[in-house]
């Protein structure tokens, strides 16, 4: 079993290659994933994964020349499973995949992550002999922009670990010590975070906008924005800055940028937000923070939506409306609201439902290999 991306930096998209390749061990079959490599690498080989580095995302005519690589790599290490998760890999996958004689082919699986741009270059993610969709949001989507059929599409919500993002949970001593040695402003307040990279869509500004109406009437809070600044983004970062001072807040708000810790700073937030512009494919970051009774205001639309409609309801927020966002913020600094248990959402449902799938197109191979006999 092959699961193919862009790269294993960060990101919901590589952690959920890293959930599937370990619950692939642990079902006792080999998980191998190519990508152009990255931070996350160390941890999918320490799970018993093999990583196979190739520039497989850089979107040049020049990737299309691991076509034959790709072949050569199918044959020789019997791989009978191709899961491929972003549009420039399915392209080369693909070419690669049809040309081989069907009864040679592994069989190919895309996931569909996001709202990509309607047109030929993203249908790609449709051609596979199974889609698996991340929420019902783009399954929606994925129907009305491409018309695929319903019997290929297999909707798995994205899942966290509820063992390990457990309601009550809290970081030990050393992690605080750590914690409050690198930022002693944040001892004695309460934080609201946003757990997201910097950019405009993500919802920075307007998490600024809340804090400078929260902060009016509560002197006792700082927001944090944690996320890294991609190379693209240094420009709106300086203007968000800019923004921070003056407002007047640059004592309330600290940019911590990428952290491996974000689940201990949401387990201390008192408040974590889901404010993206545009709406999120599935929103991993607002189900964590839930899972650990963490309360989240989001905006209504997207995957966050359908979270907040099963856990929390009350905190689905109409989009770009900052002035009730801050007002829900301070009822709720005021009096916590009552999350519901994660039973709809969990990593092992997910982590099952897409062995289901490989298990389905293996058989469907078999199937048809008896018709013909």
């Amino acid at each position: 079993m092959l699961q193919i991306l862009p790269a294993l930096q960060s990101g919901g998209v590589e952690r959920g290659t890293l959930e599937i390749a370990s619950h692939l061990v642990a079902q006792g079959h080999r998980s191998l994933v190519m990508s152009a490599g990255g931070r996350m690498v160390a941890a999918l080989e320490a799970a018993g994964s093999s990583h196979f580095t190739d520039a497989i995302g850089r979107k040049s005519l020049l990737t299309l020349l691991l076509i034959p690589k790709l072949r050569a790599l199918w044959r020789r290490e019997q791989v009978d499973i191709v899961h491929v998760r972003s549009r420039f890999p399915a392209w080369v996958v693909f070419l690669a995949w049809r040309g081989m004689p069907p009864a040679e082919r592994p069989r190919l699986v895309t996931t569909v992550h996001g709202y990509y741009r309607p047109g030929w270059y993203s249908r790609i993610m449709t051609r596979s002999e199974q889609v698996i969709v991340i929420s019902q949001t783009i399954q929606d989507y994925v129907q009305r922009v491409y018309q695929v059929e319903a019997h290929k599409l297999q909707l798995i919500y994205r899942g966290v670990d509820t063992s390990h993002y457990a309601a009550g949970y809290q970081p030990d001593d050393a992690w605080k010590q750590a914690w409050f040695a690198e930022y002693p402003h944040m001892r004695g307040k309460r934080l609201l975070v946003l757990p997201a990279r910097i950019s405009r869509w993500k919802g920075a500004t307007d998490f600024v906008e809340m804090l400078r109406i929260v902060c009016q009437q509560h002197q006792d809070v700082h927001a944090l924005l944690v996320g890294e600044v991609a190379s693209d983004k240094q420009c709106f970062a300086a203007s968000l800055q800019q923004k921070i001072h003056a407002a007047g807040l640059a004592e309330h708000i600290t940019l911590t940028g990428y952290r491996q810790d974000v689940k201990q700073i949401m387990a201390m937030a008192s408040i974590v937000y889901s404010l993206s512009t545009e709406p999120e494919a599935f929103g991993r970051t607002t189900l964590e923070a839930l899972s650990l009774g963490v309360p989240v205001i989001g905006y209504q639309h997207g995957g966050v939506a359908e979270q907040l409609a099963a856990l929390l309801p009350e905190g689905a927020v109409p989009v770009g409306n900052v002035a009730e966002v801050a007002m829900l913020t301070l009822s709720w600094l005021a009096q916590p609201p009552t999350i519901l248990p994660n039973t709809q959402f969990s990593l092992q449902v997910m982590q099952q439902r897409t062995l289901e799938v490989y298990q389905d197109v293996i058989a469907d191979r078999r199937r048809g290999e008896a018709a013909c006999i």
